[in-house]
């Protein structure tokens, strides 16, 4: 299987399909590489190179102690890119990668990267306090850490209905989605489980949005139940200079994985893609 080496020695997976100009998928926690099968065969189908990776502690990668800051995914995404030498990259994140794109372009700029795309994606900033009163109160992600560290099997099973609205009257949402959820979700370890809470939770890329000099579309559900819409989606496409924003009637947090919306998205990135 394909690894590159990072500055600190630990290993990330990634999957190669197709020839031209590459595309970079960024999967959400507690997802891995898996989760952008769809897009990932869409893309080089249709002429582009589709590259996608397990984040460290997540999948196939180096399941390491520490590291679990946007930072150092950054710093590992630059890796990545640099280990294949890639250029005029589009760069697709989805909710927690979301955070991980626009940490790399705040530090690195945009020397590599041609777009951006960001699905149901956790910036500018999840928590919520004076400043940003749509956020998320920290109850709620000490709740989720607690559930992670109690009986993290069960949690994921629970979280797979949130996290793609089955909760919802007339929803599309397969047994598979909510299965495949759980199985990438117990590949991750749960010291980044946990730490990743932290990360995402606090973390404020506000400047990081400001540096986009890229084209960027911005995908968000309305019914996202685990980034809500109005702290997320609305706010970056306010920051993001040049910034295209489409916003998905009944979409929920997983909607690149559920049918109907999933070949919306699909048709959407390939119209970015090629335009």
């Amino acid at each position: 299987m394909p690894y590159i080496t990072t500055r600190d020695g630990n290993e990330i997976f990634y999957n190669d399909w197709g020839t031209g100009a590459p595309v970079v998928f960024i999967h959400g926690w507690p997802l891995n590489a898996d989760a952008w099968e769809d897009q990932m065969k869409a893309v080089a189908e249709n002429g582009f190179r589709g590259i996608a990776y397990d984040r460290r502690g997540h999948g196939r990668s180096s399941q390491p102690w520490d590291g679990y800051d946007f930072d150092t995914f950054a710093d590992n995404l630059n890796d990545l890119l640099t280990a294949l030498d890639l250029r005029d990259v589009a760069l697709v994140a989805h909710s927690m990668g979301g955070g991980e794109l626009a940490r790399y372009i705040g530090r690195y700029g945009t020397g590599r990267i041609s777009k951006a795309v960001l699905l149901s994606a956790i910036p500018p900033v999840m928590i919520k306090s004076d400043t940003n009163p749509e956020g998320t109160p920290q109850e709620v992600f000490d709740t989720i850490k607690d559930g992670i560290i109690k009986e993290r099997s069960q949690f994921w099973l629970d979280t797979a209905t949130a996290f793609f609205s089955a909760n919802r009257p007339g929803n599309k949402v397969t047994q598979g989605n909510k299965d495949a959820f759980w199985l990438m979700a117990m590949a991750e370890n749960i010291k980044a489980g946990v730490a990743c809470v932290d990360a995402f939770a606090l973390t404020d890329f506000t400047e990081d949005l400001k540096k986009f000099d890229i084209p960027t579309l911005v995908v968000h559900g309305d019914d996202d139940q685990i980034v809500p819409i109005a702290a997320a989606g609305d706010k970056s496409s306010k920051i993001i200079p040049n910034c295209v924003y489409k916003v998905y009637q009944g979409g929920s947090h997983g909607l690149a994985l559920v049918p109907g919306d999933k070949e919306r998205f699909n048709a959407d990135l390939l119209e970015f893609l090629g335009g």
